[in-house]
């Protein structure tokens, strides 16, 4: 079970996710994992009702890179081995997307993003449409100051030890599901980040904007939510 606040209002279902992908370019590389955890709305509180992990087929020729092997430990023998098709991930994806879901990661512009292009080539990127998405990311920028990366939060809220930043979708999933129920336990204005992203306004929007979304400029410090 977990607790969100006020989002169990408006959605029925939540989908949190990340990927492990063989580099940085949305339509260049390739997600080599996908992750997710499901949730769903039992009265004000939600439970875990799906977690899915699988590792993803490359395209003919490609091979993951030896710094991203050590960075994750993912392997092109490990997809040879484990991973599944693509066309199968976007099936997968589309059921756990389908209905009044919220879709939630943390710097959810970069998964999406990539989501987006394997979908394309694999799937359906329509289903994307019409959801709300939630960065995580962008709240913990609200709430603490920099560094902000992922086991940056997962200190800051006391979860050391009970969740890990590791490198491995799944983890990272995880770790963020407690770092979510942490966030809306400090503060319950979840809902107001729904569709608002931040970026740091040194570098500007890394790839294409999500149509759906309005990116903010976001500084290190913030004498106020971004929201406002």
């Amino acid at each position: 079970m977990a607790f969100i606040g006020n989002l169990t209002k408006k959605y029925d279902k939540f989908v949190i996710f990340d990927t492990e992908t063989t580099g940085l370019s949305f339509p260049r590389d390739e997600i080599i994992e996908f992750s997710a955890v499901v949730l769903e709305t039992r009265g004000d509180r939600v439970e875990v009702t799906r977690e899915y992990d699988n590792l993803v087929t490359l395209s003919p020729g490609n091979t993951v890179p030896e710094m991203i092997t050590n960075l994750t430990g993912i392997s092109t023998t490990d997809i040879l081995q484990r991973g599944i098709p693509k066309a199968q991930v976007c099936a997968d994806i589309a059921e756990m997307f389908a209905g009044n879901t919220l879709l939630l990661a943390y710097n959810a512009h970069f998964d999406l993003s990539f989501l987006f292009y394997l979908l394309l080539r694999n799937g359906d990127p329509t289903i994307l449409k019409g959801k709300d998405k939630l960065d995580l990311l962008t709240v913990y920028k609200d709430r603490r100051e920099f560094p902000h990366k992922l086991t940056n939060a997962i200190d800051a809220y006391g979860l050391t030890g009970k969740v890990v930043n590791s490198h491995r979708a799944i983890d990272d999933v995880l770790a963020t599901v407690a770092v979510m129920e942490a966030m809306a336990q400090e503060k319950d204005d979840l809902e107001q980040y729904i569709n608002l992203f931040g970026y740091n306004p040194k570098y500007g929007i890394d790839g294409k904007p999500i149509g759906s979304v309005t990116y903010k400029p976001q500084q290190f410090r913030n004498n106020r939510p971004l929201y406002l």
